[in-house]
């Protein structure tokens, strides 16, 4: 008698928050069924609990961040979840473990491939935001505040977006470091936030222009360092504010408009510079963009991370962060980070 054979059902494809188009969040992105990824030589493939949203997320979904795919694609920085499977020429022991990484886009899906060096390990029982926010933010906070520029005591540290994902670990990196902050942020409570963590002079932009109440509080003296993830007619402003040896660090362009007359004007509003100035002035401009050192510096990126997940674990930093969205509203996340009402992390957790 012939032997009997029964269909195998293969496992549903992976589900992912595809972005089809630009606009809106409801408009730009789909949940939707894709082939699940293969990890090449040096990826690992993480089956995902949840992944979390950056500012830049909401400039590809405006169609203002030259590096993103171009739809219809799958962005995403940064998952939390176990790694499944491992392809040629990892390292033995990472399969099966709970990890944070970093993805180079892929992230809004339930699986997701990356370079083994972009993980870190973590334990079981951390909480899926505190992990998430040591990805992307944590890493950038700290290339910063560690390797881009040095912080040394009494210096005085201008921090914008001082309540975000990014602000908030910068603020404590400076604190630790015995900086005065300045931390710049929107409404009451960031301001009650900000005087949690420590700052010393928390500036609501809501209450008057921000540059006139740090120079204010400086009186006869000038900013070391700002970090600012504005641009526009923010850098003029920190520019004036810095004293010699100043360092401003640039790492976004949040006051971009959408369309073409508004990005010229958002050049105009910073005006040009000319080298000359750096010297005379002693002052430095240092451009910060993580992905362009992912490309080209992996191990850096690698001890960036590990070295935000330490702190994290050995509670020298924390992170704040928003309860997590569930995985069908990822459209009302983004809304959300784009709105600027945000305080800390924001994640989307799948079912």
């Amino acid at each position: 008698m012939p032997r009997r054979t029964f269909p195998v059902n293969p496992s549903p494809p992976m589900k992912a928050w595809q972005q089809i188009s630009t606009g809106t969040p409801e408009r730009a992105f789909a949940l939707r069924e894709l082939p699940d990824p293969e990890p090449r030589p040096n990826q690992v493939l993480i089956r995902s609990e949840g992944f979390g949203l950056n500012y830049a997320d909401t400039m590809a979904m405006r169609g203002l961040y030259p590096d993103a795919p171009k739809p219809p694609s799958l962005i995403g920085y940064e998952v939390v979840g176990r790694v499944e499977r491992c392809g040629a020429d990892v390292p033995p022991g990472l399969e099966g473990k709970r990890v944070v990484a970093l993805t180079r886009f892929g992230g809004y899906g339930q699986l997701a491939c990356t370079d083994h060096r972009a993980v870190a390990e973590i334990p079981d029982n951390l909480d899926l935001g505190q992990a998430m926010a040591m990805a992307t933010q944590g890493i950038t906070a700290w290339y910063m505040a560690k390797m881009a520029t040095v912080l040394l005591p009494g210096q005085r540290v201008l921090v914008h977006a001082a309540a975000g994902g990014v602000g908030q670990l910068l603020v404590q990196l400076a604190l630790q470091q015995g900086c005065e902050v300045f931390a710049v942020a929107g409404g009451a409570d960031k301001m009650a936030y900000l005087k949690e963590l420590g700052v010393q002079n928390p500036i609501d932009r809501h209450a008057a222009d921000y540059a006139v109440q740090v120079q204010r509080t400086l009186g006869n003296e000038r900013l070391d360092v700002s970090f600012n993830p504005v641009g526009g007619s923010t850098f003029k402003k920190d520019w004036k504010l810095l004293g010699s040896g100043g360092r401003l660090v640039l790492f976004g362009a949040s006051e971009r408009g959408t369309g073409l007359i508004s990005t010229l004007r958002f050049g105009l509003r910073m005006g040009l510079l000319s080298p000359i100035l750096l010297i005379t002035r002693s002052k430095s401009i240092i451009g910060v963009n993580i992905l362009r050192i992912s490309d080209h510096k992996p191990q850096l990126l690698a001890d960036c991370l590990q070295g935000a997940v330490s702190a994290l674990v050995n509670e020298k930093l924390k992170a704040r962060t928003h309860p997590p969205f569930a995985e069908a509203d990822l459209p009302k996340a983004l809304s959300l980070l784009a709105s600027s009402r945000s305080i800390g992390k924001v994640v989307v957790k799948w079912d």
